[in-house]
């Protein structure tokens, strides 16, 4: 999992934030930019942005105290 959450998650999370930033600084969304304002192709982007950082949320808390108790 560790791995998942390292190269896929992670990045999509900060992809989100990222435009997340840009639209509330500069009203610029980069995804409906790129794929276009409420096209397919763009819900899908915010799907799975949407879905990688749900279960990067759900495993950094399930799985920390777990780990920390292992100490």
């Amino acid at each position: 999992m560790r791995e998942l959450t390292r190269y896929i998650l992670k990045p999509l999370t900060f992809i989100g934030a990222l435009n997340w930033g840009l639209i509330g600084l500069f009203g610029f969304d980069l995804v409906a930019f790129l794929f276009g304002p409420a096209t397919v192709a763009s819900r899908i982007v915010y799907c799975i942005i949407g879905i990688a950082a749900l279960i990067w949320l759900i495993w950094a808390f399930i799985d920390r105290p777990a780990a920390r108790n292992a100490r």
